[in-house]
């Protein structure tokens, strides 16, 4: 016979009073930790990277990179000194990463193989990175992505179109005290008098040429205000699916790549951000629940995709890939489905997958990525195989998108 909880049942005046203090509760002692954490005027940096890391992001030979800054610090023009860290050894900042690529393109023929930056010939690449399913790895996929590609030397916006903004979290914005009124992208595609342009909203990070639009739950208003525009809308209007993308336009010139973390559910954003999309990856954990889930998102998706391009909507994707997210390499199962999912999709499966590494969910603890925690607070071989796995994955999106734009 089951024991019932009698002063549980005495405090529960109610599920919504009961859901609007737990939230506030939570949200104080959120708040409270974040402060601690992360103190109200302190600003969220990148840890800088050894040599052979560097070498890697430039894809130098080793030792060139000594050569090369030996050059630059002889040059008393440039006023350029690398820190040096534990037994004298050099380490190098986002700063200095960003100056050895400016100085290394300025001396190349042709121009652009240190700082790749799209061509007049090349279109803006817009990647929706999504998944139906929570717990997918979507996030940690889209803003490592966006780093990496920074630190490529690409010019990258990172759209946070999530209501639950873990990716602004991620680079430092939080939600509930960073983020106020019209700062998210509902800002610059709301339908009333108070849109603002989208250059008002974009933010800078702590990686140069790595800029931020930060969301949070004001982007639910998209939701709740699309149906009411829909009923009142006049023909000169533009329907919701194409706002997202008009938003973008109006910054195209400034960026190679933007990454938008999409919201978990098949709603107006979702449907804008994959109007606007040049691109799409879906991250799937490899499990039966997940697989079946993702099947009732496809469905979903190519039924309302097809409603939206009957009212107007553009198809302009160049590419669709499935990224094999939270794998564990020792896991039967999860190699029988990842063949299944090869053996159906063939090479819309990435070749590389991102293994579930401890390095990457403690990270994400103190709201960091690989790319800005300290190697030292994880086992060497840990941290060395998750990055390596991200750094895979990342290069091979960014051939994909090399190749869109008819580069070798």
């Amino acid at each position: 016979m089951v024991n019932l909880d009698i002063g549980a049942e005495e405090e529960f005046s109610g599920f919504r009073e009961l859901v609007r203090a737990h939230s506030r509760t939570l949200s104080a002692q959120l708040q409270a930790y974040q402060t601690k954490m992360f103190p109200p005027h302190a600003r969220k940096t990148i840890r800088n990277f050894s040599p052979a890391e560097a070498e890697k992001l430039f894809d130098f030979a080793e030792g060139y990179l000594r050569t090369i800054v030996s050059e630059m610090e002889k040059d008393e023009n440039l006023n350029f000194k690398v820190a040096s860290g534990p037994g004298n050894r050099r380490t190098y900042s986002v700063s200095d990463l960003a100056k050895i690529r400016q100085y290394m393109d300025a001396g190349s023929r042709p121009a652009g193989r240190y700082l790749p930056h799209r061509r007049p010939n090349e279109a803006l690449q817009v990647l929706a990175v999504m998944n139906f399913k929570g717990g997918s790895g979507k996030t940690t996929t889209a803003t490592h992505l966006a780093q990496y590609l920074a630190l490529r030397g690409y010019r990258v916006l990172a759209i946070d179109l999530d209501p639950q903004a873990s990716m602004s979290a991620l680079f430092g914005s939080q939600p509930e005290l960073d983020v106020g009124p019209n700062d998210t992208i509902y800002g610059a595609i709301r339908y009333d008098e108070e849109r603002r342009p989208i250059q008002d909203i974009v933010r800078a990070t702590y990686i140069p040429d790595l800029h931020l639009i930060p969301g949070n739950l004001e982007l639910m208003e998209f939701e709740h205000t699309t149906p009411m525009a829909l009923s009142k809308r006049e023909s000169r209007d533009k329907l919701f699916f194409a706002r997202v993308s008009d938003a973008i336009d109006d910054i195209r010139d400034l960026y190679d790549v933007v990454v938008i973390d999409c919201p978990p559910q098949l709603g107006y954003l979702t449907l804008s951000a994959l109007t606007a999309a040049t691109s799409v990856l879906i991250t799937v954990h490899p499990q039966m629940l997940d697989v079946l889930s993702m099947n009732q998102f496809l469905a979903m998706t190519s039924d309302l995709m097809d409603t939206i391009a009957a009212a107007g909507a553009d198809d302009k994707q160049n590419w669709m890939r499935y990224l094999i997210t939270r794998f564990e390499p020792s896991d039967g199962p999860q190699h029988q489905m990842v063949a299944f999912l090869r053996s159906l999709f063939g090479s819309h499966v990435m070749v590389n997958s991102m293994v579930k590494s401890t390095a990457i969910s403690d990270a994400g603890l103190t709201n960091q990525t690989l790319f800005e925690v300290d190697r030292n607070q994880f086992t060497r071989a840990t941290y060395d195989r998750a990055l390596e796995s991200m750094n895979s994955v990342n290069a091979e999106i960014e051939g994909l998108i090399k190749r869109t734009w008819g580069r070798s």
